[in-house]
């Protein structure tokens, strides 16, 4: 495909060569450790200060805004990991997607990271590129785009064409020196993580050590450009069988330790809903087949492309049938498509550093979730977080379960515009019906699931932005319809099992029946009932309100007999003694009722 692009020509400006392959190193750079570790602590010491010491009910009027706060730090750290780049921008990017947990504010500011990276100059990655190959950048390729295509936080793209067979790839080359800024930044974010891990609320919900294995892991994964290319090879193997997915072809001759080859398949970024149109592809149809292959890939496959942003999915306009009468079969290059209504298309998939892997463990867990919501069944919904492992023990499980039928009713139907419209009509009174279960957060988090999660959280902005009336249930019900019905054939003994369980149950049914009337006639039947866990947690709750509204109205009348008797009596001693045990009463009051 030919590009229109300023290039670097070995044959005629040929970069000076040398082979001084230092190899690998695992230093840590010192200073730039100290700078993340500062700034991490700063934001803990205000974590600390703004909403907890200052969040006690006796306090809070000191509070300031806690949305511009918290914009001024993600600010700042915006800024920080734009300099210094690295890991910081992957961790900025994951969380500009965690609607779901940070304000908008914060989610907002970040959101900048993804297109603001800054590249490396040519100069830097071509002796790179010859150190890889112990070889000169002329023998390796015909010429070589100045700026790249694309720069992310650990490596960038560049085209180029191959010097043995003239074909036109995208040369991706890791940043020089990419390594110590990973370990570096790794570093600085497991401490900051285990700072994290003192607070009891986050420690309970959140395995910290395995958030940072798996952070860690799956970041060092992307350093590795051989596993990259084997994940391109293993994601085309899965979509085989689907002509409308394309994965570039690796070029194996031309990958080193740093650098890889593959085929260039720059077509349309999802992003360009306008040239899409203009060729006569339809954006609502192009996020309906995303939709669904993600959920093939977490639900069938388990290998999921976990970097679904708009740099890194393209779509692939190909020739109609009465095209392909005329001896066309392609479009070289793309400005010269026509126009035509429903053209085919394939959806094309590059980067394959960020993948994962969905554990055994939490398979089951999944399809009996997609089931569930398929099937709008909310206590399969819930039972599937307690085979995944995601409900605190002291969990109410009955209660989730209505909270979900209120949010299935609530949701149900509506499309990705409507969906807002719902979120910001109903949430008060959701909010308000189910208090209990929101302020009880009864979920832990699953670190082996974090990368999967945020996918997902990206993907859901790329449809709705490709189709702001996207119907994710219409796509649901069938998949899990399906899901449905594989399971009950491949699961045929299980069901029998099932079956001959009841049958037991059946059987012994009229006896049990027998001995609790009989015992009920002679009025030995006893019942046993306890406080459900949340409505213990209430009592305690009110319990340490009346203790605390004791000691306030005694150190109110403390106070006012003290003062009193400091006005007009001659023992002012007296009155200083009742305002001080007024003071001794009201810190009493506050601090002893703790939890």
């Amino acid at each position: 495909m030919q590009r229109s692009v300023e290039t670097y020509n070995p044959a005629t400006a040929p970069a000076p060569y040398a082979n001084n392959s230092q190899g690998k190193t695992n230093l840590i750079d010192k200073k730039r450790y100290n700078r993340i570790r500062n700034f991490f602590l700063r934001t803990f010491l205000h974590l600390i200060f703004w909403d907890i010491i200052l969040n006690r009910p006796a306090l809070r009027w000191m509070r300031t805004d806690p949305s511009a706060r918290w914009q001024r730090i993600s600010k700042n750290y915006r800024k920080l990991a734009v300099e210094m780049g690295g890991v910081l921008i992957k961790l900025g990017q994951f969380l500009s997607v965690r609607v779901d947990i940070l304000p908008r504010e914060v989610t907002q500011e970040l959101s900048g990271l993804r297109d603001e990276i800054p590249a490396e100059p040519l100069a830097k990655i071509i002796p790179q590129i010859e150190e890889d190959f112990d070889r000169p950048i002329n023998a390796l390729f015909e010429w070589i785009s100045n700026e790249p295509v694309g720069a992310a936080s650990l490596g960038q793209v560049h085209l180029a064409r191959l010097a043995d067979n003239h074909h036109e790839v995208a040369v991706k080359v890791l940043r020089p020196g990419i390594d110590v800024l990973v370990e570096t930044d790794l570093s600085a974010i497991t401490l900051a993580l285990g700072w994290l891990k003192r607070y009891k609320k986050v420690r309970t919900r959140v395995d910290l050590d395995w958030l940072i294995r798996e952070f860690s892991q799956v970041t060092r994964a992307e350093l590795d450009v051989e596993a990259e290319a084997k994940n391109a090879e293993r994601f085309a193997s899965d979509f085989n069988s689907d002509s409308s997915v394309c994965v570039p072809k690796v070029y194996w001759q031309y990958c080193g330790a740093r650098t890889l080859t593959l085929e260039n398949v720059g077509y349309i970024k999802i992003s360009e809903l306008e040239k899409m149109t203009a060729v006569g592809i339809n954006p609502a149809n192009v996020a309906k087949k995303i939709y669904n292959f993600y959920l093939r890939q977490i639900f069938e496959t388990h290998f999921v492309h976990a970097d679904p942003h708009p740099g890194n999915i393209f779509v692939k306009p190909l020739a109609t049938e009465e095209e392909k009468t005329t001896g066309l079969t392609g479009f070289d290059p793309l400005d010269t498509i026509p126009f035509c209504a429903d053209r085919p298309f394939q959806v094309v998939f590059v980067d394959f550093g960020m993948v994962t892997e969905i554990p055994e463990r939490l398979r089951v867990a999944l399809r009996e979730y997609v089931i569930g919501v398929g099937t709008r069944d909310s206590y399969r919904i819930v039972q599937s977080y307690v085979k995944a492992g995601t409900l605190l023990p002291d969990a109410d499980v009955k209660r989730l379960e209505e909270a979900h039928e209120a949010l299935l009713a609530q949701f149900w139907g509506a499309n990705a515009s409507q969906m807002r419209d719902v979120a910001l009509n109903e949430a008060v009174g959701l909010m308000r019906e189910y208090r209990d279960v929101i302020y009880a957060a009864p979920f832990q988090f699953q670190a082996d699931m974090l990368f999967a999660v945020r996918a997902v959280a990206i993907l859901s902005g790329i449809a709705t932005n490709l189709n702001e009336e996207f119907d994710p249930w219409q796509e649901i019900i069938p998949f899990a319809d399906r899901l449905a019905a594989n399971e009950l054939g491949l699961n045929w003994q299980e069901w029998l099992k099932e079956i001959v369980s009841v049958g037991q149950v059946l059987y012994k049914l009229p006896k049990s029946v027998e001995t609790v009337v009989s015992q009920a006639k002679r009025g030995n039947l006893n019942i046993k009932t306890s406080f459900a866990s949340d409505s213990r947690k209430l009592l305690v709750r009110l319990e340490q309100a009346i203790n605390r509204l004791s000691w306030t109205v005694a150190a109110i009348g403390l106070f006012m007999v003290g003062m009193s008797l400091d006005t007009n009596s001659e023992d002012r001693w007296l009155g200083v003694f009742m305002v001080t045990a007024a003071l001794i009463c009201f810190a009493w009051g506050l601090w002893s009722n703790r939890r």
